[in-house]
């Protein structure tokens, strides 16, 4: 059986007395998407930053493709092949869609932006950027300032930013949030067409879409780790439902 891409091991964050993390462990196979959920205040997002390099953590070990990155900064991790998107929108609004992927594979290659003006005719930043808008069907929308996309655009821009360096692993915080049913189905779809060509770590309210897409998910209440498993065993555990479903385990 192939090594995990990703390994957590005994990972704990604390903020003062609360636990935020507590002695988490979990696996993500290379191309499989696994989904993290759980309550509010579960702890999904510590978990995500501290998957991502922008929390360290107080205890345990992340290993990614092999190697100990428990310790790398953010960048480190970008050059391995971890990239992430926010829960918030961080696209640059008053530049067009190509630009702001064009950003991205810039400083994702760990280069400045002293020379931005040159840089915009730069096909290994603009070859990689088209690439990656053709992939989330935003191609026709590549001269658009990001600001006159709409809201589920700018939430496709993102995933595009975020895959124009081409990670091995995307960490994805709550991609539908604040979506209509028309915009999530079309993440959803965008996300079911990258099954298989690169792992996904979702974090994600809609239970319809984790369903839809999750290879394998883990609970998380009260920053632990309750159960973890296919979706079918997830959706008949007795403890995820009475925890987070809201169903009666009878």
């Amino acid at each position: 059986m192939a090594e995990p891409l990703l390994q957590v091991r005994g990972l704990v964050k604390r903020f003062g007395g609360l636990v935020a993390t507590d002695r988490v462990d979990f696996d993500v196979a290379p191309g499989e998407v696994h989904a993290v959920i759980g309550p509010n205040g579960a702890g999904k997002t510590t978990l995500v930053s501290q998957l991502a390099g922008e929390l360290a953590p107080d205890a345990g070990l992340i290993r990614f493709d092999g190697h100990d990155i428990t310790r790398l900064p953010v960048h480190r991790r970008a050059l391995r092949g971890l990239a992430r998107s926010f829960q918030v929108t961080s696209v640059l609004k008053g530049f067009t869609a190509r630009d702001n992927v064009a950003l991205a594979v810039q400083a994702q290659a760990g280069h400045s932006f002293r020379f931005w003006r040159d840089a915009r005719r730069d096909p290994a930043l603009t070859g990689p950027a088209a690439a990656a808008l053709e992939r989330v069907g935003l191609a026709a929308a590549a001269d658009t300032p990001a600001e006159r996309l709409s809201y589920g655009q700018q939430r496709q821009l993102e995933l595009a930013m975020a895959l124009a360096g081409g990670p091995k692993l995307l960490l994805l915080d709550e991609p539908m949030a604040g979506m209509g049913g028309g915009d999530s189905a079309r993440i959803v779809a965008l996300l079911r067409g990258l099954k298989g060509s690169l792992a996904i770590v979702l974090v994600e309210h809609d239970m319809d879409a984790v369903f839809q897409l999750a290879d394998r998910i883990t609970v998380l209440v009260e920053g632990r780790a309750v159960a973890s498993g296919p979706p079918e065993a997830i959706r008949a555990d007795p403890v995820v439902r009475r925890a987070y479903l809201g169903e009666d385990a009878a």
